[in-house]
This record gives structure tokens, C-alpha cells and sequence, in this order.
């Protein structure tokens, strides 16, 4: 997972979210705005009307559409970052939408915690049947990679096991964001880990086809390299190159590869 660029909207569609959003903040309950919410958005998110908002989001995603999560699979599910059953005055806000994939919007659902007071991280998720009350306040823990680099709290192993983990030390807020977003994701489930392998051996195979290929290919090759799944891991064999024998060897080989 890596930052998505901005995006913005027409003003027809900025102004469209804004009167959706009105209707909900004008319920006199937050009850009564949590089941608006979850009503309008099924209704409208289906409308025509909607359709500029999907294509702004599939335009940001990375390669043919990817997740902006597994950044494996097609996204095909408007994703809120604070859910929108527990904070309804979010519902159409353009900056808390992702582009997802149904695993991951699945998995996540509506898994989300915050930081109290103290700067104890506390899960805010609401249990089925749960009273519809407003959620403890704070800042949150899951990543939203629209607004942050992902990487500066998450690493990826390129050596081993092609998992997600913490790059800050057990016991820091850096490390309880990061630990939240990969379980609350599942980004290290297994068929990540065997794509992510995949994806370190394609990129590998391109840069070496790069450094033989004649200078007419190696535009394509480089295009076709910006269209392949998994950004980041390409990103993280940038940034890890040096520590990583054989990943130094090949940027030593194509040095302009850290620059793609």
C-alpha cells in the first residue's frame, strides 16, 4: 500500500455529494443519521449520478484499476475510510473514499480504532446489535493512504515472507497504527504473500530485460513496468536496494531504474 495522488472532483459532482451529505446532517439524532446514511449511500452510490465519482476514484488507483489496499485485485467498491456507520457526517465526503477490491472491503468492514485522551489505542468498531451511539473520539489508527505515505509506517520483507509489518518499535503510536492497519486489512493474508513474491520476480525480470533491451523497447518496457500489480512492492526494491545483495547488484547494473 502506497499513497494515492489527489484527485479532485467536478464542481456538479463536489456540489452533488454536498446536498447528499445535507440530508443526512439534517436528521435531529444520530441515530437517525447512522440509518440515513447507510440507506442514501446504498441508493445513490447505484444512480448514474454516481458514475464520476467511481471514474475519479479508478483514475488514482494504480495500474488497471488495483485495489488501493492489496493493490492485487480490481477495485470495484467505493471503500470509507471512517466508516460510515459510525461516523454518518462522512458519508459523502470525497477526501474518505477509496477504491477497493470485495476481499478487502470485506475484510475491513467496519474494523476501526482511535487514540484516547491518554494515547491509548482503543477499538471504536461496533458490535452487532450494538446501541447506535457516537464513537469515542480521537485520532485514528488505520492509515488513509489519500493523505499519507503508508511507508513511512509500514515495511515490507523482501527477503522472506513478503509480509507487511510495523517499522517503528513495539509500544510506539507508529507501531499500533501500523499493526491495526495490516490486521484490520489482512493484508498479509496468503495469496498476497505468493502474489507479492510474483510480483518481486516480474519487476526484477523487467529491469534485467531493460538493461539488455534496445533503446526502442526500453520505453515499452518501462510503461508496461508502471501498469504491473503491486506498487509497492516495486517501491520497497527502490528503497531497500542497498540492503538487499541482489537487489543491489541489479540497480547497480540499471541505476536509472531508481528513478522510474
Amino acid at each position: 500500500m502506497i499513497r494515492i495522488g489527489p484527485r479532485d472532483l467536478s464542481a456538479s459532482a463536489a456540489t452533488r455529494l454536498k446536498e447528499y451529505q445535507s440530508a443526512i446532517d439534517r436528521e435531529n439524532s444520530y441515530e437517525a443519521r447512522v440509518r440515513r446514511a447507510q440507506k442514501d449511500f446504498k441508493a445513490h452510490s447505484r444512480n448514474k449520478k454516481f458514475r464520476e465519482i467511481k471514474s475519479a476514484l479508478a483514475s488514482m488507483c494504480f495500474g488497471p484499476r488495483r485495489c488501493m489496499y492489496c493493490e492485487d485485485s480490481v477495485a470495484d467498491e467505493i471503500e470509507h475510510h471512517h466508516p460510515k456507520s459510525l461516523y454518518p457526517e462522512l458519508t459523502f465526503v470525497w477526501p474518505n473514499y477509496l477504491y477497493s477490491c470485495g476481499s478487502c472491503n470485506g475484510k475491513k468492514l467496519a474494523k476501526f480504532a482511535v487514540f484516547d485522551q491518554s494515547g491509548k489505542a482503543v477499538e471504536v468498531s461496533r458490535k452487532r446489535g450494538a446501541p447506535l451511539l457516537p464513537p469515542l473520539s480521537g485520532d485514528p489508527l488505520l492509515v488513509m493512504p489519500r493523505i499519507e505515505d503508508p511507508l513511512e509506517l509500514l515495511i515490507l520483507d523482501l527477503r522472506d515472507t513478503f509480509c507487511f509489518e510495523p517499522r517503528a518499535a513495539d509500544g510506539s503510536r507508529a507501531h499500533s497504527r501500523a499493526r491495526f492497519t495490516i490486521d484490520a486489512l489482512a493484508l498479509n493474508r496468503r495469496p498476497l504473500l505468493q502474489a507479492r513474491c510474483d510480483a518481486y520476480h516480474s519487476y526484477r525480470a523487467r529491469v534485467r530485460e531493460y538493461g539488455s533491451a534496445r533503446n526502442a523497447r526500453r520505453h515499452r518496457l518501462i510503461q508496461a513496468l508502471g501498469r504491473m500489480p503491486h506498487p509497492t512492492v516495486w517501491q520497497e526494491m527502490r528503497r531497500q536496494h542497498q540492503s538487499i545483495p541482489e537487489l543491489a547488484e541489479l540497480f547497480s547494473e540499471v541505476p536509472e531504474a531508481l528513478r522510474w
